[in-house]
């Protein structure tokens, strides 16, 4: 197992296994105001599940165990010009949970990159980690410096059209999947606005 130093561990070590990691995410659009995902292992052995509005002004997305307990929220920034979410412990939204802030690279950009700058370093020297995109897909590269540390690949089928949508992520050793999905439905969402 690798040291406290080399572990990206950003939601918790809980997250953070050994070996590479192949998850399955599905997303479905449950009505005009729910969204759900679910993660899953390559046994089918639920992981995760993420909840949260489609049409309210000020998204929040739940990221739940798979007993039902508030693992950690996302929350869009209202008027933010780079479409900027925010990743806190738990349901909280107190200054003392936060974790990390998540941003568009750039406000005025062709294909989704993001930016990351965790709470311990807000802003100070450049992005702590760095999420590419492509043009044509929903498929991404999550970057720590030169080194790539998860990867999603968006299958699409007729039934994305319809709402049904999923995403296989290769999240690599110790590094924290609670973290990947936390970025990868952020960046779903970004795109999608």
């Amino acid at each position: 197992m690798a040291s406290d130093e080399q572990m990206i561990k950003i939601v918790g070590d809980q997250f953070c296994v050994p070996y590479t990691m192949q998850l399955v995410v599905k997303r479905k659009v449950e009505s005009f105001s729910n969204v759900h995902y679910d993660v899953f292992d390559t046994t089918g052995n639920s992981l995760l599940q993420v909840d949260g509005g489609v049409w309210n002004s000020k998204k929040k997305r739940v990221i739940k165990d798979p007993a039902g307990f508030p693992v950690i929220t996302l929350r869009k920034k209202a008027l933010s010009w780079k479409k900027q979410w925010q990743i806190y412990q738990g349901e909280s939204s107190e200054k003392n949970h936060f974790l990390c802030s998540v941003q568009r690279s750039n406000a005025l950009q062709m294909k989704n990159n993001l930016d990351v700058y965790l709470a311990s370093s807000y802003m100070e020297d450049g992005p702590d980690f760095h999420v590419t995109g492509s043009f044509t897909s929903m498929s991404f590269k999550v970057w720590k410096g030169n080194s790539v540390i998860a990867e999603v690949m968006h299958n699409f089928t007729w039934g994305s059209c319809m709402g049904k949508e999923s995403f296989k992520l290769k999240v690599y050793p110790e590094v924290d999947y609670a973290f990947i999905l936390a970025l990868t439905v952020i960046m779903h969402e970004t795109d999608k606005v």
